[in-house]
């Protein structure tokens, strides 16, 4: 996932140099079109530079739609095997920390507001070690 939202930065980052190139300018010693002897100014955009992120966006647009696909069929092999675990507080737990990327400390809460009447309330490491103990045991 972190992968996948550097990658879009990357390209957002080049979006915003391809929308907004800079120009360059530079002064040479040439023959004006009326025939006088003097320094030309040229401006422009830089060809080969613009060239050469083009190329770079379109290669992260492609490394960016592998990943995503790549992301999606982990999550589907992710969400079965979690589906396949008898009880129901592993699963949640496992949808919100693996799935979804939430820390530990946000999963106990998320647990605590899904099972508010539970006599002893959950905690990161609470969360952390039944899932331990969970990976431990099969």
């Amino acid at each position: 996932m972190e992968e996948i939202k550097d990658l879009r930065e990357r390209i957002r980052k080049l979006d915003r140099f391809l929308s907004d190139p800079p120009i360059v300018s530079d002064t040479v010693r040439g023959t004006r079109k009326n025939g006088t002897i003097g320094p030309i100014k040229i401006t422009g955009i830089p060809v080969p530079e613009y060239q050469r992120k083009e190329k770079m966006r379109d290669q992260y647009r492609e490394m960016l739609e592998e990943k995503e696909a790549e992301l999606l069929e982990l999550t589907c092999k992710a969400e079965e095997y979690i589906e396949s675990i008898p009880k129901a507080e592993i699963r949640i737990m496992f949808r919100l920390y693996y799935i979804d990327g939430l820390t530990w400390e946000q999963v106990a809460r998320q647990m605590n507001r899904a099972f508010p009447k539970k006599r002893i309330s959950y905690t990161a490491d609470s969360c952390r070690m039944r899932a331990k103990r969970f990976f431990e045991k099969f």
